[in-house]
């Protein structure tokens, strides 16, 4: 099994809330940048920061903040490649 250079955790605070210290990214709120990096790390394809904001431009589902939800943005990837887009 191959592993990421670093971990994504997501904490959780006393009231079940997410979060998460400035070092540790949350999946449901990654910057492009990061989404980037992430997928890049995972995968055998360049991934560009210029890459993902262009797919949100292209309809990529995003936070109204600009972030990423990685799991809505990998699920939105596979459709786009089944549609062979």
């Amino acid at each position: 099994m191959r592993h990421l250079p670093y971990q994504i955790s997501y904490a959780v605070d006393a009231k079940g809330g997410g979060m998460t210290d400035d070092s540790t990214p949350r999946i449901t709120a990654l910057t492009p940048a990061q989404a980037a990096r992430i997928l890049a790390a995972a995968g055998q394809r360049r991934i560009t920061e210029a890459m993902v904001k262009a797919d949100i431009e292209a309809g990529a589902p995003a936070n109204a903040d600009g972030t990423i939800n990685l799991v809505h943005y990998a699920a939105w990837l596979a459709r786009e490649a089944a549609h062979g887009d």
